[in-house]
C-alpha cells in the first residue's frame, strides 16, 4: 500500500499506510466474534494498514452505559497483544468525550478531566507513552485556549508524542497550531461526499503540515438507494471501474490532498480489504471532477 505521514522532525515521523482503521464499531456485543475481530485486524495488516484509531469513549454503550467508557480501547490493546503486532501499528486514541447512562455522549475539556483520561488510556492501552492523542471533540463549557493550554502539558509531561484534534474548526486549528507547534500533527474531522464541510479544514491541515484523517470517509453510500438517488457519479464511476463506490469514495477522498489519510471503519475482513485497495486507486482528472460535481452536503 502506499504511505502518507503522520509527525514531523521534533516529535518523528511516522510513515502509515495511505488508508487506516477507524475502530470505533469494534465490540464483542455478541454480533462480532473475537475471532472475527482477529481476523480482521490480520486483513488490515496484510492490506497494509498501519494506523489504528480508537477512543476513550468507544464501547458499547446501549448495553453498559457509563460503563462502555474505555471498552473498545481495552479490545483492541488485547488482540494487539493476542496477535503479537504492536510494532506495526500507529495506534492512535481520543479523549475529552465520556458516556452517560443509557448510551449518551456528553463532553468534558476540564484540565481534571484530561489528564485523567491520558492516565487511563494508557493504563488501557498497556504503553508508556501514547503514539497520537486527539482531543475528541470541542467542550462548550470550556474555553478552547484553556484546553490548548492543557495540551501542551500533556504533550511536555512525555505522556503522548503526538497531539491532535479532532471535530475543530479553522480558527481552533490555527489557536492550537501557535500553542503547541510541531507537536500538533493532526485534524480529524467529518469528511465524505455526502459531508464536504470540512474542505477548508483540509486547506489549513496543508498549509500548516499537518495530518487530516477523515472520520466516517463513507458517509452517504452503504445505502444503495441513497448511493443512487444523491451520489449517482460515486455510483456511476464504481459501475464503470468494476469496483465498489466506496473504494471510489475513499480514493476520491485521497485525492482531495496528500495530507490525507482516511479512517473507514470495518469490522470484517472482506471489508477492510475493499477499503484498503483504494490506496492504490487512481482516479481520471475527468472521474475526479465528476465527483466533485456530485454534491450533497449535510
Amino acid at each position: 500500500m502506499r504511505t502518507r505521514e503522520i509527525g514531523n522532525g521534533r516529535v518523528g515521523r511516522t510513515e502509515v499506510g495511505a488508508i487506516g482503521l477507524g475502530l470505533m464499531t469494534f465490540d464483542q456485543t455478541g454480533t462480532q466474534p473475537r475471532e472475527q475481530l482477529l481476523d480482521t485486524v490480520r486483513a488490515a495488516l496484510d492490506a497494509g494498514v498501519t494506523l489504528f484509531d480508537t477512543a476513550d469513549a468507544y464501547g458499547p454503550g446501549d448495553e453498559l452505559g457509563a460503563a462502555a467508557q474505555g471498552e473498545n480501547e481495552r479490545l483492541v490493546a488485547g488482540l494487539l497483544d493476542e496477535l503479537g503486532v504492536r510494532d506495526r501499528v500507529l495506534l492512535a486514541t481520543k479523549g475529552g468525550h465520556v458516556r452517560t447512562e443509557g448510551g449518551g455522549w456528553a463532553t468534558d475539556s476540564t484540565p481534571e478531566h484530561l489528564w485523567d483520561a491520558v492516565d487511563a488510556s494508557l493504563k488501557r492501552l498497556g504503553v508508556d507513552q501514547i503514539a497520537l492523542w486527539q482531543h475528541h471533540r470541542p467542550d462548550p463549557d470550556v474555553p478552547y485556549d484553556e484546553v490548548i493550554g492543557t495540551l501542551a502539558d500533556i504533550h511536555e509531561s512525555g505522556k503522548v508524542r503526538m497531539i491532535g484534534l479532532s471535530n475543530a474548526d479553522r480558527d481552533q486549528i490555527r489557536a492550537a497550531h501557535d500553542v503547541l507547534g510541531d507537536a500538533l500533527v493532526s485534524v480529524q474531522n467529518q469528511f465524505s461526499p455526502k459531508f464536504r464541510s470540512s474542505r477548508p479544514e483540509i486547506d489549513l491541515c496543508a498549509e500548516l503540515g499537518l495530518a487530516f484523517l477523515p472520520w466516517s470517509p463513507l458517509g452517504g453510500l452503504s445505502d444503495a438507494k441513497e448511493l443512487a438517488e444523491q451520489h449517482p457519479a460515486f455510483a456511476a464511476v464504481a459501475g464503470e471501474r468494476g469496483i465498489s463506490a466506496q473504494q471510489v469514495a475513499l480514493a476520491w477522498s485521497l485525492a482531495q490532498s496528500p495530507v490525507v489519510v482516511p479512517i473507514p471503519g470495518a469490522k470484517r475482513p472482506e471489508s477492510v480489504r475493499d477499503s484498503a485497495a483504494a490506496a492504490d486507486l487512481e482516479l481520471t482528472f475527468e472521474e475526479l471532477l465528476r465527483l466533485d460535481a456530485d454534491e450533497h452536503d449535510a
